[in-house]
């Protein structure tokens, strides 16, 4: 705990910076506002503890902060100036809030006496942020600072993480605070309630086809380790949450697959045919169950054990056999620490299932030249185990998610929420928070031009990003549900796209064209061993619409 004296003549904005190293912030992201300048003129005497990112777009700067927060388990830190520039920011907070990330997003305010009288870029930030952040608050008082901004870390860790948004009024930043900054503060681990692990034990020895789905966040490298230990031991398959499969190395022979848009084969028969489904982090909802379609409240009152890290969560969507709230790290240590039956009645079935799963790892033919089943294939041959591949959001990803396997904790960069453009910015916040690993940011064409700003910052960070870019012209995913509903008639999903390699280029990337299959492993291969950031444009067809699925053919009697 820092306890040493502040200085009398310290500010509001120092002291919030001197909280900022407290939490041993290392990286924060930015747009520059007038609304705290003060703020920016502190960070300027700490630049060698605390990197500024010099961010293009406040929506890339907020998605920066909440890949931090994914990538460590700590809140990532936005800074963003107010109006305008906390409504571009609202999208990674919604993210933030849908994908349980820690993170603290700092808005400049207009003065005290301003508020409420519709100043120049005010907004009521309780009103604007109430219903996605975890909390929202206004410092008021100078002297309070290093309180509440200790407050918000705390807030925005514990629990069910999230997004908290502190707003600073500009004339309380240049005030005194000579109050010291709070003490560093730690995720507190809730344990699994007592005799819950042996009730799991007993259901789990008189099953026939038990399922270990997992999912949440809230993870550390030592509770997905222990979840590895108690899989292995009892010989579970085990099936991952919606763009959470870097929980569970996929390779290992257990792993059977993702509950997302489209669940493959080895997950999807893993739950209609298991008689115990144990959910441990797992939010059970819309994406994981299909439209709440792929479990049936019938029966899943007599075979979920659902684990949620809070109570409120826990069976909240589904009726379940057992209802019981933890860290997702204690439960699987708990777990771990169970004694298998000598016999494992269900091996077989788990080889089944893998099976399933490895299955849709064949890569499908395509009417276009270049194949995404392919690509993301030999993307998997070319990447370390510690790579980390983020997406954004559209049917690009499908083909991603199913072909690309994750082996180790915090690989995906992925958001639940389903935001597009969160894919560029989230690859150059891993990059410069792990230069030393390999970084790929996938992105469709729609997708890649909501965060194209941020390109720049690539070439300026000197980020090691390689970003490929899947250009089929057209918002796919949304032309996809076109013709299924309504074919023959698109309507607003064609897109005319700059040509993605001079853009790049003319912001300071190396780039070049993939037209063609073959041409890829060797374009990879270039990108991946040069200094800075590179861009691959693979030139799509928009007929291959998804993985085995031909546009044309949907919406067909």
């Amino acid at each position: 705990m820092n306890t040493a004296p502040a200085p009398a003549s310290r500010t509001a904005a120092q002291a919030l910076i001197d909280c900022l190293l407290a939490q041993q912030v290392k990286i924060a992201f930015s747009v520059a506002g007038e609304s705290y300048l003060a703020v920016l003129d502190a960070l300027h005497d700490v630049g060698d503890r605390l990197r500024l990112i010099t961010c293009r777009h406040e929506a890339s700067a907020a998605n920066m902060a909440e890949a931090v927060g994914k990538l460590t388990g700590r809140p990532g830190v936005c800074f963003v100036t107010r109006g305008p520039g906390a409504c571009h920011a609202s999208i990674a907070v919604h993210t933030a809030q849908q994908d349980a990330t820690p993170m603290v997003l700092f808005v400049g305010q207009v003065a005290r006496q301003d508020l409420g009288r519709d100043a120049f870029q005010e907004i009521d930030f309780g009103a604007m942020f109430g219903t996605i952040a975890k909390w929202v608050v206004e410092v008021h008082e100078p002297q309070r600072m290093s309180e509440l901004v200790t407050r918000a870390f705390a807030i925005a860790l514990n629990g069910r993480p999230g997004p908290v948004v502190v707003s600073l009024p500009e004339d309380v930043l240049e005030e005194l605070c000579p109050l010291p900054a709070g003490p560093y503060v730690e995720r507190i681990s809730t344990p699994l309630e007592v005799g819950v692990a042996e009730t799991i034990a007993v259901r789990l020895k008189a099953a026939s086809r038990p399922l270990l789905w997992v999912g949440g966040s809230g993870w550390t490298p030592a509770g997905t380790a222990a979840l590895q230990r108690f899989a292995q031991q009892w010989q579970l398959p085990v099936a991952t949450g919606f763009r959470r499969k870097d929980l569970y190395a996929n390779d290992l022979p257990g792993y059977v697959g993702e509950f997302g848009f489209a669940a493959g084969s080895g997950a999807m028969r893993s739950l209609k045919e298991a008689d115990l489904v144990l959910a441990i982090g797992a939010s059970l909802c819309d994406v994981e169950t299909g439209g709440y379609t792929r479990l049936d409240p019938r029966t899943s009152v007599e075979r979920v054990i659902h684990i949620a890290m809070r109570p409120e969560d826990a069976g909240r969507v589904f009726p379940v056999s057992l209802r019981a709230s933890a860290s997702p790290d204690a439960a699987s240590a708990a777990l771990a620490a169970l004694v298998p039956p000598a016999m494992i009645g269900w091996a077989e079935w788990t080889r089944a299932a893998r099976a399933a799963y490895q299955q849709d790892l064949a890569p499908v033919e395509v009417s276009g030249a270049v194949n995404p089943s392919e690509i993301f294939r030999e993307l998997r041959r070319q990447l370390p185990d510690d790579a980390i591949v983020s997406n954004g959001a559209g049917n690009y990803a499908a083909w991603l998610h199913r072909y690309f396997e994750h082996r180790r904790f915090r690989t995906q960069l992925a958001p639940q929420s389903g935001a597009m453009g969160y894919g560029l910015p989230a690859a150059i916040a891993a990059a410069l928070l792990h230069p030393q690993r390999k970084v790929v940011a996938v992105a469709g064409d729609g997708c890649f031009m909501m965060a194209v700003n941020d390109l720049v910052t690539a070439a300026a960070t000197g980020a090691k990003v390689v970003f490929l870019v899947l250009n089929n012209s057209a918002f796919g995913t949304i032309r996809m549900h076109q013709q299924m509903r309504f074919p023959g008639r698109p309507v607003a999903t064609d897109l005319v796209n700059p040509d993605f390699v001079l853009l790049a280029q003319a912001c300071g990337v190396q780039a070049e064209r993939v037209h063609a299959t073959a041409e890829f492993p060797a374009a990879l291969e270039r990108a991946l061993g040069a200094g800075g950031p590179r861009l691959i444009e693979l030139v799509t067809s928009l007929e291959d619409i998804a993985p085995g699925r031909r546009l044309s053919t949907l919406g067909r009697s």
